[in-house]
C-alpha cells in the first residue's frame, strides 16, 4: 500500500481552545493504543510455517499421518493469483501432502495474452527439430475472447484461417498429434510503468510490455477436472489412460475466469466429479459455495483420484482421506479464530 502524505496540523491546533477529557474517555483512549500496540507486536512476531504458510501456531505438517503420499497420478494445479494467500485455502494441503504435484500461479489477463504451444515427443523416442516449433499460436483478451488464431495443420493444408480451438478440435491430426503431449506458454501483456524523470513523463502511456508468465509441461494422459458441458463422469472417460489430473484453484467465479482465459484447456478430455445426492463441501459455513455438490481444492482431487483408480501407498496410515481429515482441522482452525475476533469484538464495544 502507498503511503498518503500527511499535511501539518500544529498550527490548527495552537488555535483550538483546550477542551475538557473525562476519565472515561482516557481510560478507552490507553486501551485502544495498548490493544493496537499489542496487536502490532504479534503480527511481527508471529512466524510462519514455510511449507504450509500457516501460522506456526496452526501449522498443518505435524497433522498429516505421513509425510508425502506417491500418487501415481501426477496433480498440476493452475493457482488464481488471488487466491495463494487466502486462508483457508486448500491447495497448502495438497502441496505438503502429494509428492506427485505442481502448482503453477495464474494471473487474470488484464490487457492482452499470448499462448504458443509446441509438441511434446515421449523421451525414449528421438528428438526431432520440430519439437522446438510452436504448432499452434493465439491471443486473447480480457475473459478470453480469441483475437487471432494459427496453427501449423491448417497451415500445411492451406486451409482458411480457423475462428479458435473449435475447429482445430475438428481435425482429427491435431488432436491426435497434441493427445501425445505439449507445453504451453503464456506471454502476458501489461502496461509499461512510467519511469523516473523526463524519460518516465514523456513515456507514451499506451506502450505496452511483453512478460513471460509461465510454461506448462502437459503430458499424455492429461486430463481437466472441470464441469464444463463436454466434461465426462471419471467412469465413463474412454480411450485414455490418465496419467496426470490438472485442476483449477480459485473460486467459482475466478476459476470459470482462468478456464475461459486459458482456451488451451480446451485440448484435454473434461472430466467431473459423480456427486451423491445431499453430498456437500466439508468448508461448511466457513466459505461460500455456489451450489450443492461444489468442493474445496483438496476435495476435488481426493475424490477425483479415488474415482480414478488411486490406491494408497502401503506405508501410508491414512492415504487420501487423512488429507481430508487434516483439512477439517483447518476449517475448525478458522471457524475458531473467527468466534475469538467476534468475541475479543463483543467486549470491544461493551467498554
Amino acid at each position: 500500500m502507498q503511503g498518503q502524505s500527511l499535511k501539518r496540523v500544529g498550527s490548527f491546533h495552537k488555535r483550538c481552545h483546550p477542551v475538557a477529557i473525562s476519565p472515561l474517555t482516557a481510560q478507552r483512549s490507553i486501551l485502544y493504543q495498548t490493544q493496537n500496540t499489542e496487536m502490532a507486536t504479534q503480527s511481527k512476531r508471529r512466524s510462519m510455517c514455510p511449507a504450509c504458510s500457516k501460522p506456526t501456531r496452526l501449522c498443518l505438517c505435524t497433522r498429516l499421518k505421513v509425510p508425502k503420499l506417491h500418487n501415481s497420478i501426477a496433480v498440476t494445479i493452475l493457482q488464481h493469483s488471488l487466491e495463494k494467500k487466502h486462508p483457508l485455502n486448500s491447495t497448502r494441503i495438497a502441496s505438503i501432502a502429494l509428492q506427485n504435484l505442481s502448482v503453477i500461479p495464474v494471473s487474470d489477463v488484464n490487457s492482452q495474452a499470448r499462448f504458443l504451444i509446441r509438441r511434446l515427443f515421449n523421451s525414449n523416442l528421438e528428438r526431432s527439430s520440430s519439437c522446438d516449433q510452436h504448432v499452434v499460436g493465439f491471443a486473447v483478451d480480457k475473459y478470453g475472447t480469441v483475437l487471432s488464431f494459427q496453427d501449423v495443420w491448417m497451415m500445411e493444408n492451406g486451409s482458411q484461417p480457423r475462428c479458435g480451438f473449435d475447429r482445430l478440435l475438428a481435425s482429427r491430426e491435431a488432436v491426435d498429434d497434441l493427445s501425445k503431449g505439449f507445453v504451453v506458454k503464456k506471454l502476458q501483456t501489461k502496461p509499461l510503468r512510467g519511469g523516473i524523470g523526463l524519460e518516465g513523463m514523456l513515456r507514451d502511456q499506451d506502450e505496452e510490455e511483453e512478460n513471460e508468465e509461465f510454461e506448462i509441461r502437459v503430458g499424455a494422459g492429461s486430463v481437466l477436472l472441470f464441469p464444463s458441458e463436454r466434461a465426462v463422469r471419471v467412469e465413463d472417460l474412454r480411450g485414455v489412460e490418465v496419467r496426470n489430473l490438472v485442476v483449477l484453484d480459485g473460486t467459482w467465479s475466478k476459476a470459470k475466469r482462468m478456464y475461459k482465459e486459458n482456451p488451451w484447456l480446451k485440448l484435454l478430455p473434461h472430466v467431473k466429479l459423480d456427486v451423491l445426492d445431499g453430498m456437500s463441501s466439508l468448508y461448511g459455513e466457513v466459505r461460500h459455495q455456489p451450489k450443492e455438490g461444489y468442493f474445496s481444492t483438496i476435495e476435488s482431487i481426493v475424490y477425483a483420484l479415488k474415482a480414478l483408480g488411486e490406491k494408497d501407498d502401503e506405508d501410508s496410515k491414512g492415504g487420501l482421506d487423512d488429507l481430508l481429515d487434516v483439512f477439517v482441522s483447518m476449517v475448525a482452525d478458522q471457524r475458531r479464530c473467527k468466534d475469538e475476533r467476534l468475541r475479543q469484538a463483543n467486549q470491544t464495544n461493551f467498554l
